[in-house]
Formats: C-alpha cells, structure tokens, sequence
C-alpha cells in the first residue's frame, strides 16, 4: 500500500516536499531554525530519504538499522520527541493531498503504522548514544586537486568512531545549516585525522564552497556516522568495487583497512570517470595494488576512445562485461544516476540482490 500510493505522488515530489515542509513549519514553528533559508538542497534531501524508506519498507533488516543511524544523526539539529509528532502529521498530510483517490483509510493505517515505527526507531537509537551530537573539526590541510575537486584534511577535537566506507554530514562555516554528507577516503588513524574528497556539483551550494572557500584553520562540524558499505573479511566471499568519480573515497578507505593484513579476499576495484583526469586517485590505487597482491584495479572511462589502458564505457557496461559476480559481495558508490544505472544492470546480469549495497545519500 506504501509503495503503491507513493507511486501515485512520486511524480509530484517536489509539490510534495514544498507542502510538507510548509506544515510542518506551521505544526512546529521552532523547527524552522534548524533549515538553511534557501531549502532547495533539503527538499531534494527529504525526497531521497523518502524513496530510499519506501525501497526497504518491507525489509526491516536493512530499514532499521539505517533508520537508527538517522536518529543519531539527528541529534546534531536538536530533535526532540514532539518534532517527530509534527513530522509524522505533515508527512500524511502531504502525500494524502497528492494520492487522491488513492488514499483509503487502509492506505492511512499503513503509513501512520509505518512512521510510528520509523520514528520509534530514530527516537530510541538517539536516546541511547551517548557520544556527542557532532565532532568540531579544524582543517588542516585544502589541496585544489583539479578546477572542480579539492582534497580536505581536518583534526576532529575527538576520534570520530566511523567504520572504513561509512560516511558522515557536514557543516563548513560558509554554508551555516547546510549539512553536506561526504565519506573520509582513510581508515581511522591514531591521531583522528580524515581526509575529504570533495568535487563542485552542479548548483551545489556547499560542495562549491568547500572547493573554493575553504580555509586552513576553518572549524567544521562533523555529524555521527552513518552508512553500510564495508568488507566482512570473515565471510569468505571475494569482494567486487564499482566507484565512480569521487564515490572512491570510501572503497580508498576501506582498502586502507584491509592493507594492514597481508591476507584479504579478493578485491576487485572498478573506478570510473567521463575522462582520464576525473580517475584523481588511480595512481595512488595503483600503488597499493603493487603491494597488495589480493586486489586488481581497473580504470575505466566513458570518452577518449584512444586512450589506453584503460577500458572504455560506462560503469555499467565494464562491470557487467565481466560477468556476473554472483559469488561477490559488491560495494557501488558514486552520483545517483551512476548507482541506479549498475545496479540496474548488474541485476539483469544475475547479481543476487542481497549481495549489492550502497549508501543513498552522495549529492549536496
């Protein structure tokens, strides 16, 4: 029924968002605070979350662990119990306004029953870390990799405790309550250090800033982690990675771990671009294959036909070239569209669902 009545607002979804947040800006005045002034990014942001929920509805083992990981998040704007109430009411509200027809009492019960159980989630999660809502974080280090991409190293006041390929929000000081999720491209360290890569997106409001203004000295609030791409060295299968553009920077970090034992399954990278220059990070990729014989790297490009050594297409196309991968346990990161397009075909190809993970969130 979920699924269903949110096929019938989908194409609406912008609409959707505006009268959402319009409500719950009138049920919950004080929430109003916790949002940028242009709320463009964040109408973008709610509509993902939705699809994504929506997606795993009926999958609780992969619904309520990331719906926990939210929670904590959260805290970082401030939540308190009664903005999940006014949530809850502005939700319905919005898409029962644009289901029509489609909304019947048994349509209602099965939302209000399933955001109950969301925000139960989010709230007992929340109430139960006892860490900080968020890490301050002072940059180190602002290298201009190429135009449009940059490499950032700041020192948390603290360790943040991510897991290799996880990734957390962030806010810089020239996009004040604009939260930016991005993945640290290193394992953690002893001293707490993460590095960023971060590309300027297309109308990206805090992605261009942290290319362009950012500041050695800058102070950046770092939200709890989140996420679910990792490698279970236990587990016995080999491992396949498909990452485009700078969607490398958690498949990097997750190499830096697996790099400390001279035994690993078998890693399998594809790390993909439009051009040549978008692969910033083959080279060092390169290097830690040379010393680590359990994993192959192969570079791919859509354009430069002539270029060798590489291969040529999208990252659907390779990946899928190759064969199945249906005994892999398979990590995809990269834009949204580059998501959709490789899972779509590697599922087609025979890749079992439940062997396929990727994090939803990756634009500004």
């Amino acid at each position: 029924m979920i699924r269903e009545s949110f096929a019938v607002v989908e194409p609406c979804a912008d609409d959707v968002a505006k009268f959402f947040y319009g409500m719950l800006f009138s049920l919950a005045p004080t929430t109003r605070e916790m949002f940028p002034v242009n709320m463009e990014v964040q109408r973008s942001r709610l509509l993902r979350a939705l699809v994504h929920v929506v997606q795993m509805v009926d999958r609780p083992d992969d619904l309520i662990p990331f719906l926990r990981q939210l929670g904590r998040d959260h805290r970082k704007f401030g939540v308190v119990a009664g903005h999940y109430e006014a949530v809850g009411t502005a939700l319905l509200a919005s898409v029962k306004k644009f289901a029509g027809k489609a909304w019947t009492t048994q349509v209602e019960r099965a939302w209000a029953e399933a955001y109950t159980i969301m925000a139960r989630s989010m709230q007992e999660a929340a109430a139960a870390d006892e860490g900080p809502a968020y890490w301050s974080a002072t940059v180190l280090e602002h290298k201009r990799l190429s135009w449009e991409l940059a490499m950032v190293r700041v020192q948390p006041d603290y360790p943040v405790p991510y897991q290799p390929g996880q990734y957390v929000s962030v806010e810089t000081p020239q996009r004040g309550r604009l939260w930016r999720y991005l993945s640290p491209a290193n394992a953690p360290r002893e001293d707490g250090s993460m590095e960023f890569h971060v590309r300027a997106v297309q109308s990206g409001w805090v992605s261009r800033a942290i290319v362009s203004h950012t500041q050695v000295g800058d102070t950046w609030r770092i939200g709890a982690p989140m996420g679910r791409l990792g490698v279970d060295r236990e587990s016995g299968r080999d491992v396949l990675m498909v990452a485009g553009g700078t969607g490398v920077a958690p498949m990097r970090a997750i190499l830096d771990h697996l790099a400390q034992w001279g035994e690993n399954p078998r890693v399998h990278l594809f790390v993909g671009g439009r051009t040549r220059e978008d692969l910033y990070d083959l080279e060092n990729l390169q290097r830690i294959a040379m010393g680590n014989p359990w994993l192959t790297v192969v570079p791919v490009v859509e354009s430069e036909p002539g270029l060798q050594g590489v291969e040529h297409g999208t990252l659907a196309d390779v990946v899928t070239r190759y064969g199945s991968w249906s005994d892999r346990d398979v990590l995809v990161c990269g834009s949204p569209s580059m998501i959709r397009s490789t899972v779509s075909r590697m599922l087609v190809a025979g890749t079992p669902l439940d062997h396929i993970r990727y994090d939803p969130f990756t634009l500004d």
